[in-house]
C-alpha cells in the first residue's frame, strides 16, 4: 500500500517524507486555506514547494466545475512540475475532463467519490486514482470499507488500472483495514501514520530492554 499525506503544511509533508515511507500528497482548497496560502500564483509556488520535498504523486485540485474550465486549470497545474496529479471532481464534465487528461498522458485523481458506479465511471474514463471518501460515508451512517472492498472487486474483475486511493481517513485502524481489503493508497493526516508506530506492548518491552542494560552496565 501506498501513504500519501493529506496536508498542504510543508512542515508535515517532510516530517512524514524523512519518516521514509511516503508516496505522495495530496491537496485541497481547504488545506491551501489553512495554511494562509491565497492567490493563484501563490498556490502554484505552494504547489511547487510540495513537489520539491516529494519523489511523486502530488494531487492539485481544480477549482472549475465546467469541462473547459477544469481542462485549462488542469493544464496550468500539470505544467507545474512532472510530479503533479490533476485532482477533478465527480461530475459529468470531470468525467470528460479525466478522459480528455487521459488521452494527453496527464494523470488524474477522481475526487468526491461515494459510491462503486462513480467509481466505475472514472476507472472508464481513464483516472490514474479514484478517491473513495470513507470517514464521510461512515459520518452519514453508510459502511465507507464496504465501498473500498466494492470498488476492488469491480476494478479486479475487469482490470481496470485505475488505483483506490482511499480518502477522509480519520484513524489508524481505518489504514489497517482499507490494506486488508486491497486499497492501493491511504490517504490520511500524519497522525494516522505515526500511530501506526504505537503500541504499549512495544513501549513496555523497550523500556525492560533499557532497564536490563543498565542493570548490567551500569
Amino acid at each position: 500500500m501506498k501513504f500519501f499525506i493529506d496536508t498542504a503544511n510543508l512542515n508535515e509533508i517532510k516530517e512524514a517524507y524523512d519518516l521514509g515511507v511516503l508516496d505522495g500528497v495530496t491537496t485541497n482548497p481547504s488545506l491551501m486555506a489553512k495554511e494562509g496560502i491565497k492567490g493563484a500564483e501563490n498556490i502554484k509556488a505552494h504547489y511547487k514547494a510540495i513537489c520539491n520535498i516529494v519523489d511523486n504523486n502530488v494531487s492539485a485540485e481544480v477549482i472549475a466545475t465546467d469541462y473547459a474550465g477544469i481542462v485549462r486549470e488542469g493544464h496550468e497545474l500539470a505544467k507545474i512540475d512532472d510530479k503533479i496529479v490533476v485532482k477533478v471532481p465527480m461530475i459529468k464534465d470531470g468525467i470528460k475532463a479525466i478522459k480528455y487528461f487521459t488521452n494527453e498522458g496527464i494523470r488524474t485523481n477522481c475526487t468526491l467519490v461515494f459510491s462503486a458506479g462513480q467509481a466505475l465511471l472514472a476507472a472508464k474514463a481513464g483516472a490514474s486514482y479514484v478517491s473513495p471518501f470513507i470517514g464521510r460515508l461512515d459520518d452519514a451512517s453508510q459502511d465507507g470499507l464496504e465501498l473500498i472492498a466494492q470498488i476492488r472487486q469491480i476494478y479486479d474483475n475487469y482490470g481496470f488500472d485505475t488505483e483506490i486511493l482511499a480518502a477522509s481517513i480519520r484513524h489508524t485502524m481505518h489504514i489497517v483495514h482499507c490494506a486488508e481489503i486491497g486499497a492501493d493508497v491511504a490517504t490520511c493526516p500524519l497522525s494516522a501514520i505515526m500511530g501506526l508506530l504505537k503500541h504499549p506492548l512495544t513501549d513496555i518491552g523497550l523500556e525492560k530492554f533499557l532497564t536490563d542494560y543498565k542493570k548490567v552496565n551500569g
